[in-house]
């Protein structure tokens, strides 16, 4: 699906909001960030930072965007944004609860300008609750979600902070779907728009569903418990003779079978599958002796597609593995970064947006005047 014909006014900020419109852009929306005049979207200054000074950030989420400061505190800002949600499909903001009521852009506010608009509110628990007025971080929501629990190795032991943002690149990820499937929702119903309410903590609670579910019909999962936490010898993580990693997840009794063909151990085969803790216990100290003899490569060597070991690799490992640059999802040109996972027509063009640099553009295509285009360059209204 491309959405070439589809365009986006982004008034996010940081990651989750900016990484939703990120993988619209992708797809080929036109999106139009509109930052504040003085400071914008300040991810652009945080580091680390690229070899032209641009906070990485803002850099990995906002190729191919054009950026718009509007001064949306001043009546004059709001009627700019006003004329511009007129050719607009889609609005995507990640202020908090209330915040645009109170700037006039509110969804009741906008609606009267495009009754067809897509209106995504983006936020940490959302328009409603107890928590709605709170402010949080990634680490936050993962906390609430229940899911930092879940990241040690067993409960004595410390949680340990997740190595990706997951909270803010899940819910950006469920922001762009609610999107589409709105987007096409008006086009196959009466071509009315709507409102969607999209809470980081509750997008993180819908993917730990596997370890939740158990917990509503009244079990107590817990970490290194639970199928997929390390309770079973055969689904778990090793460490090699070099003191790296390697992932073993032979879940199914065929695949278990090819690993101990490939490892020589037919007597552990039997074992698969078996409930009695004590021969758990006894596999993976078997296990941790026979992944222990190897270091990573070698194990990473195995050419056989019915044994499910690869290598815990680092970040920078990642980017040069042979299956990553088979499918080229990194981009290393003038806009570095990692493209759209979905195999489109490919990722958005284009460079980082600087901040304003397409004000003049995007209003002299929505129709405003040379003296207009001047006035909103000078004060953002």
């Amino acid at each position: 699906m491309r959405l070439d014909d589809v365009r986006v006014l982004d008034l996010t900020r940081l990651l989750p909001g900016p990484y939703a419109t990120q993988l619209l852009a992708d797809l080929g929306a036109d999106v139009i960030k509109i930052e504040d005049p003085e400071v914008g979207d300040y991810a652009r200054e945080l580091p680390p930072k690229t070899e032209d000074g641009t906070g990485a950030v803002f850099a990995a989420v906002n190729r191919g965007k054009r950026s718009v400061t509007l001064d949306l505190k001043r009546d004059g800002g709001k009627e700019t944004f006003y004329r511009l949600l007129e050719d607009a499909d889609v609005l995507v903001e990640s202020f908090r609860p209330g915040v645009t009521e109170r700037l006039g852009i509110g969804y009741d506010n906008v609606r009267e300008y495009n009754p067809e608009l897509v209106y995504c509110s983006l936020s940490g628990y959302g328009q409603d609750g107890p928590y709605r007025d709170r402010v949080g971080h990634d680490l936050n929501y993962v906390g609430l979600a229940g899911l930092l629990d879940m990241t040690r190795a067993d409960s004595d032991a410390s949680p340990e902070i997740p190595g990706y943002p997951i909270a803010d690149m899940v819910g950006g990820i469920t922001g762009a779907f609610a999107i589409v499937s709105a987007l096409l929702s008006r086009e196959l119903g009466d071509g009315s728009g709507t409102a969607l309410d999209l809470s980081l903590t509750d997008a993180v609670l819908s993917a730990s569903q596997v370890v939740t579910l158990p917990a509503i019909l009244g079990d107590d999962p817990r970490p290194g418990e639970t199928p997929l936490t390390g309770k079973l010898p055969w689904y778990d993580v090793y460490e090699t003779a070099d003191g790296r990693y390697v992932t073993l997840a032979a879940l199914e009794e065929k695949f278990w079978a090819a690993f101990c063909r490939v490892a020589d151990r037919p007597d552990l085969e039997s074992v698969h599958g078996t409930d009695d803790p004590a021969k758990q216990a006894a596999l993976r100290e078997e296990l941790e002796a026979l992944f222990a003899s190897r270091p990573r490569e070698e194990w990473a060597a195995i050419d056989d597609p019915d044994v499910p070991i690869e290598p815990v690799l680092t970040p920078s490992e990642t980017l040069e593995h042979p299956q990553t640059e088979a499918r080229g999802l990194v981009d290393r040109g003038a806009t570095p970064g990692i493209r759209s996972p979905v195999t489109t027509d490919g990722s958005a063009e284009g460079p980082i947006p600087d901040h304003g640099e397409h004000t003049a553009e995007v209003l002299a295509e929505a129709g405003f005047t040379a003296e207009e285009i001047e006035r909103v360059l000078a004060d953002g209204t």
